[in-house]
């Protein structure tokens, strides 16, 4: 599958597969951020995409920034409708306890594209399982 990348930013990368089986492209930042403790902010990617209708890009952190840096997404995953036409972002937060900076064309995310299906929901009584209600720890601990 080819899916259109309009770069929007004169520093904007393509999404780039840094292994063969990556299942994420990795995401890089236009500008510089300075996150303090617990700060969340947008950061650019200088990116428009076209994704391609029966499909969703998911915005997922990467693993490594996350453990080393404390620093991740909001929203993991993010979801990018196949509609949507505007820039591409990175809602990052730092969990860490000390001021954080992201350089400018840092891989800060990455992208899956995925299959969806967009399903007619109806009202109805719901059958019941053997789990029945159980939630949070239900089958385990949390």
């Amino acid at each position: 599958m080819k899916i259109v990348v309009e770069l929007i930013h004169p520093d904007a990368k393509m999404p780039e597969f840094k292994s063969t089986f990556a299942a994420g492209a990795d995401l890089y930042t236009v500008e510089t951020a300075i996150l303090k403790p617990r700060e969340r902010r947008l950061i650019s990617l200088g990116f428009k995409i076209e994704i391609p209708e029966g499909f969703e890009g998911q915005v997922r952190p990467r693993s490594g920034i996350a453990l080393k840096r404390g620093i991740t997404l909001i929203n993991a995953p993010g979801t990018i409708d196949s509609d949507y036409r505007g820039e591409m972002m990175a809602a990052v937060v730092n969990h860490g306890i000390h001021t954080k900076m992201i350089e400018k064309g840092e891989r800060i995310a990455q992208l899956v594209i995925k299959r969806i299906e967009q399903v007619e929901f109806i009202e109805g009584k719901v059958d019941e399982t053997i789990r029945g209600s159980g939630g949070f720890g239900s089958t385990g601990e949390l």
